[in-house]
């Protein structure tokens, strides 16, 4: 899997370590498709304790591998990252998550850490709605 040796290689460069417990887990996000929490990669990769799979996450999102996504119920998932940083639609219904490509709220952090003398070292921003699927089973549902 080249994704995998990549990832692998991008720890390396950083000193981090690879045991086969951090492998087994990279391996079951990389995986993954869609969105998923950390329950489904403890279901994936079994061997593997808890504190090393919640460990594993946190540095996969550090290095911007995975992201993560706040779903409506609260609950937070991940989804695997192909690109820096960036924000989600995510569909009320269906559970969908988009990627926003861009991130138009930049302007307003500046205005916010000039106004209130901070520096903001990030931010995350969900957006939630109905997708134009269920939008389009929603009027399907009315009209019958």
């Amino acid at each position: 899997m080249p994704e995998l040796e990549s990832v692998i290689r991008k720890l390396e460069a950083l000193d981090h370590r690879i045991t086969p417990s951090r492998v087994a887990v990279i391996a079951a996000v990389l995986a993954q498709s869609g969105h998923f929490s950390v329950e489904d990669v403890l279901r994936q990769a079994r061997a593997v304790g808890r504190a090393t799979v919640f460990r594993t996450m946190r540095l996969l999102t550090d290095l911007e591998i995975v992201c993560r996504v706040l779903l409506e119920d609260g609950s937070l998932h991940y989804r695997v990252s192909r690109r820096g940083h960036h924000h989600h639609l995510v569909c009320v219904s269906c559970g969908n998550v988009q990627d926003l490509d861009e991130c138009a709220v930049a302007g307003l952090v500046r205005e916010l850490a000039a106004a209130t003398e901070y520096e903001i070292e990030g931010h995350w921003l969900e957006f939630y709605g109905r997708c134009a699927s269920c939008r389009s089973s929603l009027a399907l549902a009315a009209k019958a």
